[in-house]
Formats: structure tokens, sequence, C-alpha cells
């Protein structure tokens, strides 16, 4: 299959399916040298694993990860690094009522369209499960960052019609609450609502937004791999995001070149500007400031309601899911939009030690 490595320099390739043996990544291109464990992978691996509260799936999953190479006394030494995650709680029985049935919202038809053969099983490689080699290798990515002093901050900002207003962050209650939202009283409204869905046998989408700080300036290209055009299609590649935003994003159809410019001003050496409408990137490129993300996130398809749909006789039926599904998507997902901004950043940032015969003086001579 095409399409399961992303990125130029630092490469990550998924590979498994929801109800095969196992999953993982392949992560090539790490430098030697990065202090990493397993433990330090766990804790990501442990945000989007199932099984967290009454709002996510009851499979249960330790997602347990195991490195396989890549790695020798607790670091990195420039090799592929193989990671893998064994599946331990399939039900494949759960589909086999629908396995001729193609599920609405589900990539069923059109991966039966293109391959003419699929895994019903969970949606094999379509399912939400090959989000744990993107999660594994964002890990590593993040370990990268940390050594260069940048760092992410994700969290879900709305789940349905509540929106947290950003004069309303508190990001110490990001994880204190199992929709990792950064207020508290927000988290509790929100929680109200996901469990009249489960009531209605319904579910609900949401909204996650990604903020970005220490990003050194002109990262990115000036054409066609801008840096919000490759985070934009880094974070799409996700299967439930159906729309991003950089910055103010849409909110800028109503905006004037006047509100929405960002002035500059000098201070002590250093350029910085008054505003961030841009979400930190001018150009295609870096501007220094807080880049800001956000990930618009459909509602799980899977759910119990009566549907209309058709097999793959061509025939009309009405089906209803049945089997362990989240009622909602977004607070798993969390991870996965900060895995995946991650990984591109690696990669641009590795791409742009070439765009100055200075910065290449310093790595082999030293000046």
């Amino acid at each position: 299959m095409a399409g399961s490595a992303f990125g130029t320099l630092f490469t990550i390739t998924t590979w498994g399916e929801s109800h095969g043996p196992a999953l993982g990544v392949v992560v090539d291109g790490c430098p030697a040298g990065i202090p990493l464990t397993s433990d330090y992978i766990q804790t990501f691996l442990d945000r989007r694993k199932p099984g967290q509260s009454k709002f996510t799936t009851a499979r249960k999953e330790s997602d347990s990860v195991e490195i396989l190479s890549g790695v020798f006394e607790g670091y990195t030494t420039g090799t592929p690094i193989s990671l893998i995650v064994r599946n331990t709680d399939q039900r494949s029985h759960d589909y086999s009522k629908i396995k001729d049935c193609y599920r609405p919202g589900h990539a069923d038809y059109t991966f039966d369209q293109k391959y003419g053969v699929r895994d019903y099983r969970g949606g094999g490689r379509t399912s939400g499960r090959e989000t744990i080699g993107r999660v594994a290798g964002g890990a590593i990515a993040c370990r990268i960052l940390e050594a260069l002093g940048i760092h992410l901050t994700t969290y879900t900002k709305a789940i349905g019609p509540f929106s947290i207003p950003s004069d309303a962050y508190d990001y110490s209650a990001i994880n204190e609450n199992r929709l990792y939202m950064p207020n508290q009283k927000y988290a509790e409204q929100a929680s109200a609502y996901l469990e009249s869905c489960i009531r209605e046998q319904d579910s609900s989408g949401g909204l996650i937004e990604c903020m970005i700080h220490g990003m050194p300036s002109g990262i990115g290209e000036p054409v066609f791999n801008k840096l919000d055009a490759a985070l934009a299609k880094a974070v799409m590649s996700i299967g439930a995001v159906k729309g991003v935003e950089i910055g103010d994003g849409f909110s800028v159809v109503s905006s004037k070149g006047s509100k929405n410019n960002d002035s500059f001003f000098a201070e002590n050496g250093q350029i910085s500007k008054l505003t961030n409408h841009s979400g930190g990137i001018l150009g295609g490129l870096s501007d220094g400031s807080p880049i800001l993300l956000r990930a618009a996130i459909k509602p799980t398809p899977s759910i119990s309601q009566p549907q209309k749909t058709v097999n793959t006789n061509g025939e009309n039926i009405e089906i209803e899911i049945s089997g362990r599904h989240d009622p909602v998507i977004v607070p798993r997902a969390v991870v996965v939009v900060e895995s995946m901004a991650a990984v591109t950043l690696v990669d641009l940032l590795m791409q742009n030690m070439s765009s100055r015969i200075e910065y290449m003086k310093q790595v082999y001579l030293g000046i």
C-alpha cells in the first residue's frame, strides 16, 4: 500500500490493522544520541489508548510498546527505530453482521472501490488504531524537539456546542479531566452533553487546539512546502479530521487588513509582533511567535441508531452498528494531532539545516 510513509528526512512508516496481531511504526532519520526508552514512548500512547473513561471505547488494550531496533543502552543509534504494539483484545465477531455492508461515515465503500478487497474487522488499515504508529513516532519527534527547546501544548478546545473562550484557559486543568480540556467547568458541561449523546445512541465532534512554543523563525518553505501547508497535510491525514485552521483561521473572512496584520516591534535587538493573528506563520515560514493550529474532528461514525446504507450487492438496507465505540473521538485524538505536528516540525527543521552555508559551516567547521 502506497501512502503509509510520511516525511522527507525524518520519516515514519506505520503498519498493521485494527484486528491483526500487532501495529507499529518504523522511524527513520532520527539522529543518534537522543535519550529514548519505551517508558517515555508509553506516556504518549497512554494518552490515546482505549478504556480511559466512559467516553472512550471499552476495548481493553494496554497498548504496551516494545522497541525492536534503533536504541542501544537508552540512546538512539541513528539507525531505523522499529516499534511494535501487540493487539490483545480483538472481538472480530462483532463485525460479522456488517462484513457485507458499507457503514455510513466509514471508508468501507471507498476502500472497496480502490482495492476490491478489505478487512472489515474494525476497518482494518483505516481504523483509528492505525494512529498508534503515529503517536509512537510522534513521541520520538517530541524528544528531539525538547532537546531544541521547542514544546507543544495540545488540548480539547470544544466538544459539541461547548467551546472554551481563549481568555478562560487554565492549562493546569488539561490533565485533570479525561476530555483534556483546559477548563474544568467546561469539561463538566461537555461530559454531561456526551452522556446525553450516549443515551441517544449518538456521538459528538469537537475541536483540538495545538500551541507550539520555541519554534525559531524561518522554518518551512516559501512555495509548495509551506510550514502551514505541511502542518495541514499532516493533521488532515488523521482519519477523523475534517478541517484545519492556523491562527485566526476562517475568521479572517470577516476581518480587515488593518486588524489582521500583525505589527512588528523591536526590543533589545529582538524583532517581535504585537499580535499573532497569523498563528506564528508568515509566507509559509515560522515567524518566531507561538504557532497556533486547530483541527476539527468529526463525530464518531459508529453509532447504534438505525442507519440507511447499501450492501456489497447494491441492495438498500438498514443497519445498527454494535461493538465497542467511542461516543467522541476528540480526547484520544489530542495526542495524535500533537504527534503529527511534532513529526512535521522535526522534518522541516532538518531540511532547514541546508538553507544557509553558515549552518553547514557551524556543523562541519565549528564556525
